[in-house]
Parts: structure tokens; C-alpha cells; sequence
């Protein structure tokens, strides 16, 4: 909202510095982003009367003319613009003037001519392209009305008059009129604002037998009121009202629509203007607009309504998108001679949807959406009728049409001074309270500390206690309101264990060479039930932003998949990341919130190792991300041992490559080679993942850790050879070496495996070194042997091993 300090003096008197204004202003909650005034670096620039034009012999563009500036001589003036003329009184910046952008105007030549100075278009002076009539928008600026040569621009055209930017927050639209602008500064100066009572006299012919007016639906329009002026003059507007809407950033038209919007920005109460004698119907009719309508808005733009669309219509056919823009159809042009006025009040939402729909957010819509003083509707629609008879000549006709109609009432809200003194912490007195309550205009009843508030239609934001505690706050200045420690006793932060588990997970991973990523929470209709190792059902979004995000991701490898992809496409070959984060999983499709479970995972693709003068190029493979997983899990003492089984249940893994990791009987996550066909997808290499639940993990039985102190004795070690069915796994082995070498077993090694045509088909050797110790003594070699006999023996019974 940009405030003309000097329109703002027509209704209270503020002697203030522009800018110490505007920081009170800030300071009351109201943020004010600048001051500027439009002269501001310009010198030297004034009005010229163009005595005669004539063109310039070397040019078929230029014109040559003498213009008077208030010199003793005519000034003569190089002029490109292609409507200067004779007669005109324009604008002019002198030799060694300033104008807009820090440009010097100089005497100078062209082709051949003196020009002493410049005839200015308005763009020219600092005025933006938006605000600049049309008609001048390619040329220079004529004033209307003959003014004194040499008389200074900058008043006439409002440039020396200081303008705040006003950032208005959605709920004190109130502001986004000049009146509740003067309402919110004269309560912040305790001045009291004057506001001249609109009047008019009706000499028209009865509206009644003009125009008929009907909103079915009230809830559409709850006030809907019109007026008709005739015997209207379409022309320009005086140049009072051109300026004050320009320094208001709005582009003057004509006085029609110039009035509508001049009202607007005084009252905050948007207006539009009918032509009337192109209402084919002479009827206006609110409703919704029905399927298959169109409507072509002021912009020139067809629009295929729907049925949410609030229309105005002529009886039959839309003439207007309700608080959003009219139609093209009856626009006010220089043909105009009857115009009938809108005034209405129309909800909200509906019109801020529209706006949305077809892109056309404008004043208008703006003040619809945030709302509008219910008091103000038919004042403001009194006002655009005197002024039409004011500038346009117009006769208002008699009476007003309102097929709908609000009653506004003041809102009544009651609170204490206890209440207030104890929400803010001060010590204000009854007086103050209710002095402050004055100044904004409130009415105010007060017995025993108790107010009785009175808040008028035009604070339609206030309306509970909060409220009128914050209006308290804001005048009494939040800088005086006293500062105080919170009363409480300070505990000292700890991670919880979830917390302690990921970062030590991240901490782990990031020394084993992988960087961290994150990836959408939000994954397409495909990769939602893509590597999913828990039983689940997808949540779907019910309104996605895009295809591409539908659904929570059931498993983390389909982020780090694209995020794979992203660095292939960006020549980036040699892929190591991790991810932590949540994945949300549903036992069946009518649970309506999913569980957040924590999970970790990670991925490996290309080269693990490169090529140097000293190193040879070593590749992913299963057995490094398996040493990974292992690396991960050893430190967290699981009680539990963890076991690998080869599975298959993965679409997109590969299915001889792919194992299950158990936490005993308890599924706790996957590691293995991603299929094939996903890799070649993206033009990727071999590419290994795993992924863990974390929750399940920070819930399993830890084995306490304790010191032992280092071994007395030394350890005796046995090598063993095994010829087993390739059927036969490590874990298996293992598992059977565990049970039956007895207490003194301290470490089971695996150092070699072999397959090939030196054994018989479907058989492989495995070897292992076993290492045996007795804390407490040395261990004989009868007893070392009776262990590993014990151990050989099983082996061959249950695996079916042959000892090599």
C-alpha cells in the first residue's frame, strides 16, 4: 500500500518527518519498507509552453520547437516525441537539469540544431511505465490545463510528495484504504481523523425504472447495492485525482474508472463500473456461473468459467467475474453515457480461487480476499456518484438498488485491566488503557477494572480478548514493554538413544568413505513399493504437487537410486552414499496415518578403489558392502548374532546376490547387488546396497561391554580344510564349529575358498583357522586336540564334510 503524506493530511494532521513517521509506524507492527518522493535527485525541470513546432530539416522524425520557459527568451528544443504541438504545456528539464536514473540534461546539437534541454515524457522524470497513461505512454506529457511557464513540475504533478510503502500483513487489510490508514496513524499521533460525509443530489430519473437487480443466493453477494449516473462525460481526469492515483501506483483511464478506483483506495471498498446501455437485459443477476460459459475480462483474455465462479451477469450471459474483474463486454469507453456503480461485499474464498484460476489477481480481488468494512459499502457507492457529478458532469439517478443487504453491528468484546497487565507485564493504569481504546476509535464502558469494548465494523480483526491486548501492546510500544527472565530450572540437554545410534551410524559410514544424502520423503506411484523389506501398504497423497511425488517412500534405496542417476548424467561414474531418514509403512490401506520408522542404507556403484602408480583398481562387490554392514553392527554389542540368508524376495535386486540380514529370528534389513536391468536403466555399473532398521536395532539386547585384561597364555591354533556341497554356507559351518569346540575356542577365521574343475562337481573347499586359549592356563595339546577332533567329527556328520 504506498500512503501520499499529503492526502493523508486531508484527514489528520501529522507534522512529522516523512521517515521518522514511517519508523513509528514500523514500530506499532506495521512494517513501512521505504519513503521515497519522485523528485528526489532531479533538478531544474519545468513547464514549458511550445510556442511553435515546426520539423527539423535533417530529420523526418524530429521537431524543432520554441518553447516558453519563463525566460526573458523562448527556449529552442530538439524534440522526438510524435504528439508534440504547438500550444501544448508540457514538460521541460532546463540545460544542467537532473532528471530520473542521475541523467544531466546539457545544451547541445542534433543535427545540426541547438536544443537547449529537453521536452520530458513522464517515464522520463522517474514515473513507472505501469502508472503513465497510455495516452502518453510513447510520448511526451501535455498537461490538460494551461499552467504559469517556468513553474516548477514537482507539485503539479505530485512529485515532492512523500509516499510510504506500507507492506500491509493479511490481517489489517483495514489499512489498504486511505481512511484506515488515517485511523491507524492518528491513533499512533493521538490525532483524531475528519472524514467529509459523501452527498448527493439525486436528480436522475428512479433507478427502479432503469434497472432491475436480484442475488438468489445471498451467501454469493450478502450486500449488493447499484447506483446509475447519467448523462455521464467520459474525458480525463482533472489532474488532482490523476496524480494522487498515480503516486498510488495505479494508471489513471478515464473519470469513471478513475473514480472507482480513487474510491477504492480511500475506502478499502473495491467498486466497478457498467456500462449501461450495453446491459442487453437491463438486469443485473448474481449467481454461479453454469458449465460451458465463457467470458472475455478487460484484459482481453477468454475465459471457460466453472461453477465455483461467482459471475455478475445481464439476466443471461456474464458480464463480470464477481470481485475479480468486469468484462469486456460492458466496459466504460468515450461512448459511455450511463454508467451504473457497484458496491458489494462478496466472500472471500470464492474469490480468491478465481483469481487464482485464471491468473487474475488485482487491487480489487486483493481487498476481497482479506476483507472489506461492511460500513463503508454504500458510502463508498454515495461517494463515486457526487464525484461523477463533480467530474463527469453526471445527474445520480433517484434511490439505490439492494436485493441483498448486511446489518453491521459493532463487535463487543470485554477484558480487564488485570488480564492485559498480566499478558503483557506492566503496570498500566485504567486511564491509560481506556485512553489508548480512544484513540483507536473504540467505544469504551469501564466499572471496577472491567472495559466493556465497542470495536467498529472497520477492526473487523479484532474480535477476542488476544486481540485487544496486542492493540494495547502496539500503541502503548512494545519497546516499553518491560523485559523478564522466564522463571524456570535448566536442565541439561542429552541425545535420546535414537539420536546417539544415528550419529554414530553417520559418523561410521562417513569414515568408511561414503557421503551422506537426503532424498524426498515423497517418491512416484513406481518407486513407492519398490525395495520395500517390511509388509506394507503405500500412503498416497491426495493432492501431489507433481507425478513425480504421489507417495511416502517405503524404503530409502529408491532416493539413492535417483540420486545415482543424477551423478551418471552428470559423468560422474564412481558413486559411494549414504542415507538416514524415515520411512512411513501402513499394515493395510484403511490405517490412516502410516508409522515412522528409522532407517538407514546405503549404496556403492563403480569403482571402489582407483587405479594409481601404487594401487590397482578394485571394484564394488558384495563382500565389501557386507563388510560395511558388519563393520556398522559390531560395535553395538547386539546380544543376538547376526545372521545373512540369501533371498530372493526383492524384484529389484539381483536374486543370486541379495541376503537378508537377521537379528536372530528378526528381520533387520537387506544387503546385495541391485538387479541388473535397474543398473542398465541409468547406464550405471555394478551397483551394491544395504539397508538396516534402525528402530529395531536400538531396541534389540546389548551385551554390556567389559574390560579384560590382555592374555597371560598363549593360544594355540589349528587349520582345517572342509570338501562341502556348494549347498553348504560359511554361517552353517560356523554355527557348528561354535557349538562343539568348547569353552577354549577364542576366534574362528575363514582365510580360503575355492571352486573349480580340481573338485568334483557341486563341491567346494572352505578353511578356516581356529584359535583356542585358556585364560587361565597353558593349554596342553591333548586338550587342543580333543577340541578340534570333537569340532572335525561333527563337521563330517552334519555338513557332510570332507576333511582335505
Amino acid at each position: 500500500m504506498l500512503v501520499s503524506y499529503k492526502w493523508l493530511n486531508d484527514y489528520i494532521k501529522v507534522n512529522e518527518d516523512p521517515v521518522k513517521l514511517a519508523d513509528q509506524i514500523s514500530r506499532t507492527g506495521i512494517e513501512t519498507e521505504e519513503v521515497f518522493r519522485r523528485d528526489e535527485g532531479q533538478k531544474k525541470i519545468v513547464v514549458g509552453h511550445v510556442l511553435e513546432c515546426v520539423p527539423h530539416p535533417n530529420s523526418d522524425h524530429l521537431h524543432i520547437c520554441q518553447v516558453d520557459v519563463g525566460e526573458s527568451e523562448p527556449y529552442q528544443i530538439v524534440c522526438g516525441a510524435p504528439n508534440v504541438a504547438a500550444g501544448q504545456y508540457v514538460i521541460v528539464a532546463l540545460p544542467n537539469s537532473w532528471i530520473a536514473g542521475h541523467t544531466k540534461i546539457k545544451k547541445s546539437k542534433m543535427r545540426g540544431e541547438v536544443s537547449m534541454g529537453m521536452i520530458c515524457a513522464l517515464q522520463e522524470i522517474g514515473f513507472p511505465d505501469s502508472v503513465a497513461p497510455k495516452e502518453y505512454a510513447s510520448g511526451i506529457w501535455v498537461f490538460a490545463e494551461p499552467h504559469t511557464p517556468g513553474e516548477s513540475v514537482f507539485p503539479l504533478l505530485g512529485m515532492d510528495d512523500p509516499v510510504l510503502n506500507v507492506d500491509i500483513t493479511p490481517n489489517r487489510a483495514d489499512t489498504l484504504g486511505m481512511h484506515g490508514a488515517a485511523w491507524e496513524i492518528g491513533a499512533m499521533l493521538d490525532e483524531k481523523p475528519h472524514f467529509p460525509e459523501p452527498h448527493i443530489t439525486e436528480t436522475g430519473a428512479d433507478i427502479h425504472t432503469l434497472l432491475q437487480a436480484s442475488v438468489p443466493d445471498s451467501s454469493d453477494a450478502p450486500s449488493y447495492n447499484l447506483r446509475i449516473v447519467e448523462n455521464v462525460q467520459i474525458k480525463d481526469s482533472p489532474l488532482w485525482l490523476q496524480v494522487r492515483l498515480m503516486n498510488a501506483g495505479i494508471r489513471p483511464i478515464n473519470n469513471i474508472v478513475d473514480i472507482t478506483n480513487y474510491v477504492m483506495l480511500t475506502y478499502g471498498q473495491p467498486l466497478h463500473a457498467f456500462d449501461y446501455d450495453k446491459l442487453a437485459q437491463k438486469e443485473i443477476l448474481v449467481r454461479r456461473a453454469r458449465a460451458g460459459e465463457k467470458l472475455m475480462t478487460l484484459d482481453g483474455n477468454d475465459h471457460d468459467l466453472v461453477p465455483d465462479d461467482i459471475v455478475i451477469t445481464d439476466g443471461q450471459k456474464p458480464i463480470a467475474l464477481a470481485g475479480v474483474m468486469g468484462g469486456l463486454e460492458t466496459e466504460v469507453t468515450d461512448t459511455t453515457k450511463t454508467v451504473v456503480f457497484e458496491s458489494a461485499v462478496f466472500p472471500p474464498t470464492p474469490i480468491r480461487k478465481t483469481a487464482q484460476r485464471y491468473n487474475l489477481r488485482s487491487e480489487a480481488s486483493s481487498r476481497f480476499e482479506k476483507g472489506t468494512n461492511h460500513a463503508d459499502v454504500l458510502t463508498a457507492l454515495t461517494y463515486a456518484a457526487q464525484l461523477a457529478g463533480e467530474i463527469a458532469d453526471a445527474q445520480t439517478a433517484k434511490g439505490v438498488l439492494s436485493p441483498t443487504a448486511m446489518k453491521v453491528l459493532p463487535t463487543v468484546v470485554d477484558i480487564s485491566i488485570d488480564r492485559i497487565n498480566h499478558v503483557l507485564g506492566t503496570q498500566l493504569t485504567v486511564d491509560q488503557v481506556r485512553k489508548i481504546f480512544d484513540r483507536l476509535g473504540f467505544g469504551v464502558d469501564e466499572a471496577d477494572g472491567l472495559f466493556t469494548v465497542s470495536v467498529p465494523p472497520r477492526r473487523w480483526d479484532i474480535s477476542i480478548e488476544a486481540d485487544l491486548i496486542e492493540e494495547v501492546a502496539r500503541l502503548y510500544g512494545y519497546d516499553n514493554l518491560p523485559s523478564t527472565l522466564p522463571q524456570a530450572t535448566t536442565t541439561v540437554a542429552h541425545h535420546t538413544p535414537i539420536q546417539k545410534l544415528i550419529r554414530y551410524s553417520k559418523r561410521t559410514l562417513l569414515a568408511a568413505g561414503l557421503n551422506e544424502a537426503i532424498s524426498y520423503a515423497l517418491v512416484n506411484e513406481q518407486e513407492a513399493g519398490q525395495y520395500v523389506q517390511a509388509q506394507s501398504v503405500p500412503t498416497k497423497i491426495d493432492w501431489p504437487m507433481t507425478k513425480d511425488h504421489v507417495a511416502l517412500r517405503q524404503s530409502l534405496i529408491p532416493g539413492l537410486m535417483d540420486d545415482l542417476a543424477y551423478n551418471i548424467a552428470h559423468s560422474v561414474k564412481n558413486v559411494q552414499l549414504f542415507e538416514q531418514g524415515r520411512v512411513f509403512l501402513k499394515d493395510d490401506a484403511q490405517t490412516v496415518r502410516p508409522n515412522e520408522v528409522e532407517y538407514l542404507a546405503g549404496l556403492i556403484s563403480g569403482e571402489w578403489q582407483s587405479r594409481a602408480w601404487d594401487t590397482a583398481t578394485q571394484a564394488a562387490d558384495f563382500y565389501l558392502v557386507k563388510g560395511i554392514v558388519e563393520d556398522l553392527l559390531a560395535p553395538l554389542r547386539l546380544s543376538t548374532p547376526v545372521r545373512y540368508a540369501a533371498t530372493d524376495q526383492y524384484p529389484e535386486m539381483h536374486p543370486g546376490r541379495t541376503a537378508n540380514i537377521f537379528l536372530g529370528d528378526t528381520l533387520i534389513g537387506f544387503v546385495g547387488e541391485v538387479h541388473p536391468a535397474q543398473t542398465a536403466a541409468i547406464n550405471a555399473s555394478d551397483t551394491f546396497v544395504f539397508q538396516l532398521d534402525l528402530d529395531i536395532l536400538l531396541n534389540a539386547a546389548k551385551t554390556p561391554l567389559l574390560a579384560t585384561p590382555a592374555p597371560k597364555y598363549p593360544a594355540v591354533t589349528r587349520d582345517i580344510a572342509l570338501q562341502l556341497p556348494e549347498t553348504v554356507t560359511n554361517a552353517q559351518v560356523l554355527a557348528v564349529i561354535h557349538d562343539h569346540a568348547g569353552a577354549f575356542l577364542e576366534d574362528v577365521q575363514l582365510f580360503d575358498v575355492y571352486k573349480g574343475d580340481k573338485l568334483p562337481a557341486g563341491t567346494q573347499s572352505l578353511a578356516y583357522t581356529l584359535t583356542f586359549r585358556n585364560p587361565e592356563a597353558t593349554l596342553t595339546e591333548d586338550e587342543v586336540n580333543k577340541a578340534f577332533q570333537k569340532v572335525s567329527d561333527e563337521l563330517v556328520d552334519a555338513l557332510h564334510a570332507e576333511i582335505r
